[in-house]
């Protein structure tokens, strides 16, 4: 991506010097449909999503997933839910669609759900 400090002298040379866009290319060392852009373009455009983000599988079970953990607090380890027997009431009891993926750096488990499956 070009700068706006280069937008700016490609700009001036072409409109204010005169030069063609092909001058204007050869002098900044870009390609003259660059020069073309920039000068549809005042400032440098930037990134414009085509749509926007796609949201996460899981965040609708979020809230049900934090309440599972809550109450596994008050009870001994080994009564505590798993990440694999937390998938499993998610997918049998609410109908989550997603996968599902160990991850140590999920706080409270190792939890990471597959989210865009």
């Amino acid at each position: 991506m070009k700068g706006v400090e280069l937008y700016g002298r490609v700009r001036y040379a072409v409109q204010i010097e005169g030069l063609s866009h092909r001058e204007a290319a050869r002098r900044f060392g870009i390609d003259p449909r660059t020069v073309a852009k920039m000068m549809v373009f005042s400032v440098p455009p930037g990134y414009r999503r085509s749509r926007p983000p796609a949201r996460p599988k899981l965040d609708p079970f979020i809230g049900i997933i934090d309440r599972i953990l809550a109450e596994d607090k008050d009870r001994p380890a080994k009564q505590r839910h798993t990440s694999k027997r937390i998938f499993e009431r998610l997918r049998d009891e609410h109908g989550y669609g997603g996968g599902i993926t160990v991850n140590p750096h999920r706080s409270g488990t190792p939890l990471i759900f597959n989210l865009m499956r």
